[in-house]
C-alpha cells in the first residue's frame, strides 16, 4: 500500500491544477492549508509552457517566496530548474495573473528571510533534513503591475 508521503507528490499537484482549471483560476484546494499560487514557466529543455501548483508567501512588497523543497525528495523540481534557465515567469492567484521575474536566494538571504520561509512551507525543516541537497528558493518579483483586486 502507497503511503500519503509517496502518493501526494503526484495526486496533489494535479488535483490542484484540475480545479483551477475548472474554476478558471478562482480556486486552488491546496489554499485551503497553505497560501498557493500556481506557477507558469517554460522548459528549459522543451520550451513548453508548465504550470505548477506552489505554496508560496506574499509579501506587502508584491513579491512571492517559493520554495524548490519538492516534498522533501532527494531531487530539486522541474520548475526550478526551468526558472534557474528561464527567470521569466506568470504568477496566477486568486485568478489574477501577472508576469514576475525569479531570482534564486543565496544561502545568507535564505538565513535573512527564514521566517518567509516558513510561512510558505511550514514543514521546510522536515524536508530540508529528509533531503541531503541544498533546497532552491526563489523570490518572484511582478513586472506587470497587480491588478487593483489582487493588491488587497
Amino acid at each position: 500500500m502507497a503511503t500519503p508521503r509517496a502518493v501526494a507528490p503526484h495526486v496533489l499537484p494535479r488535483c490542484d491544477l484540475f480545479v483551477h482549471r475548472l474554476t478558471r483560476g478562482r480556486l486552488l484546494p491546496s489554499r485551503l492549508v497553505l497560501d498557493t499560487i500556481v506557477l507558469g514557466t517554460t522548459g528549459h529543455r522543451s520550451g513548453i509552457p508548465r504550470a505548477t501548483p506552489l505554496a508560496a508567501h506574499r509579501s506587502t512588497d508584491g513579491t512571492w517566496l517559493v520554495v524548490g523543497s519538492n516534498f522533501g525528495r532527494s531531487h530539486h523540481p522541474a520548475w526550478s530548474s526551468n526558472l534557474l534557465h528561464r527567470p521569466h515567469a506568470t504568477v496566477t492567484a486568486q485568478g489574477f495573473s501577472w508576469q514576475v521575474t525569479a531570482r534564486q536566494l543565496t544561502v545568507r538571504e535564505k538565513e535573512q528571510q527564514r521566517d518567509r520561509i516558513l510561512l510558505a512551507i511550514p514543514f521546510y525543516d522536515t524536508y530540508d533534513a529528509r533531503t541531503g541537497r541544498d533546497i532552491r528558493v526563489f523570490c518572484l518579483t511582478p513586472v506587470t503591475a497587480l491588478p487593483a483586486a489582487a493588491q488587497a
